[in-house]
């Protein structure tokens, strides 16, 4: 008889949702210190793609930024708990949203909308907050390959207000649909979904493989492309998400290519800032130019 998951899996994720901040924040540092050791893949990838994007810094200190980049995704993790169970009021506490009138006044105008958010660690806090400003929204998830898990990411993510929920097996001509229809669209611009519809960018100076869909989509469809930029304190175990304003003159006359590089620019640049919120266990450079080896 096959184990049924889901009933633990929401008994577990729903005590996160209801525990308090010192609880919650002690269950993050718990698993912040076993995931590096539970994971040795994904530290081997971590240790690699900080390696190449900050070569010049001592290897103690990229030891400690990946100690510190464990913490904050074991912190995120734990509070999917917060985002997909927890009371409204509290997330409405803990998320701090920042910059929404850039969000109202593109509404107001009727733009369509695509909503640039890069890969940090406080990426599904920022979507569940996003939800609850929002009454209509469409985002592109990865279907999970265990169907319990799966059936909660789904009900998590889409728990406030109308959510459209794409399989990223299904590409983006289902997000394109809802934006033109003038659903502001959530787009995740920052993985390695290999040659098909990419091309070799550099980010911190390594070539790689970034979908020039944002550029094209922004093109096609007039869309204004947003910055959204989620940020969490490991401290105070709040987070915070900034809304920017539409970035100027996107694509403009440039090539996809050239403006998929300027986007590259504005997240290396926020990356920057506090480079231990990126999310360094994704496999960025696993595509590599023909000829060059692999790097991990």
């Amino acid at each position: 008889m096959a184990f049924d998951k889901k009933p633990l899996l929401r008994a577990v994720l729903g005590h996160f949702g209801r525990c308090s901040t010192a609880a919650r924040l002690r269950w993050g540092r718990l698993l912040g210190w076993l995931t590096p050791h539970l994971l040795r893949s994904r530290a081997h990838v971590v240790r690699v793609n900080l390696e190449c994007c900050f070569p010049d810094l001592p290897p103690a200190d990229r030891n400690a930024l990946a100690r510190r980049h464990f913490q904050l995704l074991a912190q995120s993790f734990i509070d999917r708990g917060l985002c997909w169970f927890g009371a409204p009021a509290r997330i409405l506490d803990t998320v701090e949203l920042h910059g929404e009138h850039h969000l109202q006044a593109l509404l107001d105008q009727g733009r369509r909308i695509l909503m640039f958010a890069p890969h940090f660690i406080a990426l599904d806090a920022a979507a569940t907050r996003l939800t609850l400003y929002l009454k209509e929204s469409a985002t592109m998830y990865t279907r999970q390959s265990d169907a319990d898990v799966d059936e909660i990411v789904r009900q998590g993510r889409g728990r406030f207000n109308r959510v459209h929920l794409i399989s990223r097996h299904d590409g983006v001509r289902g997000l394109i649909r809802h934006l033109r229809k003038g659903v502001p669209v959530y787009y995740l611009p920052d993985m390695d979904f290999g040659r098909q519809g990419s091309a070799f960018i550099p980010f911190f100076g390594v070539p790689a493989a970034t979908l020039l869909s944002a550029a094209q989509i922004a093109a096609a469809w007039d869309a204004a492309v947003v910055p959204v930029i989620s940020r969490l304190d490991l401290d105070t175990g709040r987070y915070r998400v900034d809304i920017g304003p539409p970035v100027e003159d996107f694509p403009g006359r440039h090539s996809p290519e050239a403006a998929t590089a300027r986007l590259n620019a504005l997240i290396e640049a926020e990356v920057r800032r506090d480079p231990a919120q990126y999310y360094w266990v994704h496999r960025r450079f696993k595509t590599r130019p023909e000829g060059e080896a692999g790097l991990y």
